[in-house]
């Protein structure tokens, strides 16, 4: 008989499992904001709702959006009470009985209630799962794992468009309602499946959960409870939430505002243009686009479905290239593709000649491909990144429900101004593009491979407070380096001092006039005191004794055994000789400035 512990699930494997599954969550937010555009053209839906006018219909949609908003602001507040994984029941349990009762409707004002609860539910949904995808990612994963997350709500989106499509054919009411029924089955297996998810270790250890936060962080690393890199990531947790709770500030809205706004407002603006760009000008009304560049009826619905297959595959290379390039570089990209390719839309639309549709269909699907490796997920990755613990579910509410304000702007005013200026809806989305480059140019710090905990530096906002693993070495000063005051646990001893890792992944400078440009501000550096000097973070890497040779940035330090041990002084004391850590070293704050989940040079 195989033992429970050779069947737990850890390391890898969890982390993709979790991820993957807590995506359902985007999905359902995809999939309601596609469901609806194929269904209100049906014949028997228009039959049962007696041919509702384009108010009606434009308020049925546009209600789910005013739901999601209410709830996206609260979630920051549930999110720090309840936790993440109960936030994450909560939206899913209410997205389904919002589904439920869309499905059942016996007419207009219950089926408006419906799409009001089950946006109720999406504004938690969409809140609280970039949150818990960023607390359980380490730095190395954590881009890749929310492009991934951001696959499952593109793919939500083309599901429900093809799932309306083959409806469509249904002679009865049940082409309507079984796209809506869909959306309850899947919402209530995220419902279950979130009871057995592991929480958000973040949270925990910021609850004073410290035991079940360490073994939650083990099981995420690999399953070793004795694993260095698992206990420093714990106890850099530990040091950040202690710094902040000596710090006296609070985490209202105002300390947020006040000491963060920067950090709010890029959060914020991220999610903002993100619909400015011109999304949801297709999303949300492709098939009139296609129809007004000549592609009528079905086919139009069929450009529709086509042009959703390749908006999913277009979301694939950011699983590999947002932790390679990093997130600047794509955005930028994204948005000088995204404005090209509208700007063109307008174009041809203006010469209106035999050539438009099938020049409007390419121009669009090369729009929707730009915007799924860019646009769409790294707006939801940059927010939980940028945030600090103790206000991050705050922040993220807040970029969130920005993110909803502005799409029920475009929503609302897209159907208008399709009318009124035609063709040159298209620049003015190109010109939204454009200044979406120069704010992400000029703004917007890198931060890949910078550690959750070690965010601050890149705003130049760092704790003068150093962390307790910090290779500077204790400060005798500080009750911190006896650790865990709060609420610890001494079943987890020290961890010895992280070295420097000898690989760089940063690579500055990057060699070509294109990478420069790109990655000018790049951001997961800050300049140190008045000097001008770059300092940069790497992940952590945890060196053994026999690595006696670190690099930072084109600099190699040789550093043999008799220049670093030469007194007992230059060793912590070994407070547990049974923990087989042993003595570990003191580091002088001359030689080197080393974060505990990361290095600077």
């Amino acid at each position: 008989m195989v033992s429970a512990t050779r069947r737990r699930l850890v390391g890898q494997p969890l982390l993709f499992a979790v991820s993957l599954f807590a995506s359902l969550g985007v999905f359902l937010f995809g999939y309601d904001q596609g469901v609806m555009s194929g269904i209100i053209t049906g014949p028997h839906f228009n039959k049962y709702f007696h041919a509702l006018g384009p108010i009606e219909i434009g308020s049925m949609v546009a209600v789910l959006e005013v739901g999601a908003f209410a709830t996206s602001i609260a979630a920051g507040q549930i999110g720090d009470i309840i936790g993440r994984k109960g936030t994450l029941f909560i939206g899913a349990l209410v997205f389904t009985i919002g589904g439920a009762i869309q499905t059942f409707t016996p007419g207009f004002a219950v089926i408006v209630l419906g799409r009001i609860v089950s946006g109720c539910g999406v504004g938690l949904l969409s809140t609280i799962v970039p949150i818990y995808q960023s607390e359980i990612s380490p730095p190395n994963h954590r881009g890749a794992l929310a492009c991934v997350e951001f696959t499952g709500n593109v793919f939500g989106y083309a599901f429900s468009v093809w799932t309306d499509y083959f409806c469509s054919f249904i002679d009865s009411d049940l082409a309507w309602r079984i796209p809506l029924l869909l959306q309850c089955i899947i919402g209530g297996i995220l419902a279950l499946g979130s009871l057995v998810l592991p929480e958000s270790p973040r949270w925990l250890i910021d609850t004073d959960k410290d035991e079940e936060g360490m073994r939650i962080i083990a099981d995420l690393r690999g399953g070793d409870l004795d694993d260095p890199t698992a206990r420093a990531e714990f106890r850099e947790i530990k040091d950040k939430v202690v710094s902040e709770r000596e710090s006296g500030e609070g985490r209202s809205y105002g300390m947020m505002w006040r000491k963060y706004k920067q950090r709010v407002l890029l959060a914020m603006s991220s999610q903002a243009f993100a619909q400015l760009n011109g999304i949801n000008v297709i999303s949300y009304y492709a098939p009139k686009v296609f129809e007004a560049a000549g592609w009528k009826g079905r086919q139009a619905i069929l450009m529709t479905g086509v042009n959703a297959i390749i908006y999913v595959l277009s979301t694939v290379p950011p699983w590999y290239l947002v932790d390679r390039w990093g997130r600047r570089p794509i955005l930028l990209s994204g948005a000088a593709v995204m404005c090209l390719s509208l700007c063109a839309t307008g174009y041809w639309m203006y010469l209106d000649t035999p050539s438009t549709p099938n020049a409007v269909v390419v121009c669009v699907i090369v729009f929707n491909a730009a915007f799924g490796y860019s646009w769409g997920p790294i707006p939801w990755l940059y927010p939980p990144e940028i945030m600090p613990l103790t206000v991050r579910a705050k922040g993220v509410s807040l970029s969130t429900a920005t993110n909803w304000a502005f799409n029920t702007l475009v929503g609302e005013v897209t159907p208008y101004l399709q009318e009124v200026i035609t063709w040159r809806l298209y620049f003015m989305h190109g010109f939204f593009c454009m200044c979406s480059f120069v704010l992400v140019y000029f703004l917007y710090p890198e931060t890949k491979g910078v550690p959750l905990e070690e965010m601050d530096a890149v705003f130049g906002e760092e704790d003068n407070t150093k962390s307790h693993f910090s290779a500077l070495g204790p400060d005798s000063s500080s009750e911190r380096t006896t650790f865990l005051p709060s609420g610890g646990n001494s079943e987890y001893p020290p961890t010895p001092t992280p070295k420097p890792r000898s690989r760089n992944f940063q690579n500055y400078p990057p060699n070509g006039w294109l990478p420069r440009f790109l990655r000018r501000n790049g951001g997961s550096s800050r300049r140190e005191g008045g000097g001008g000097k770059d300092v940069e973070y790497q992940p952590l890497h945890v060196v053994t004794d026999d690595e006696d040779e670190t690099e930072m940035g084109t600099r190699t330090m040789d550093m043999d055994h008799s220049h670093r041990r030469k007194s007992a002084s230059d060793f912590l004391e070994d407070e547990d000789p049974e923990d087989d850590v042993g003595e570990y070293e003191v580091v002088p704050r001359e030689s080197l400035a080393v974060g505990a989940s990361g290095i600077l040079r």
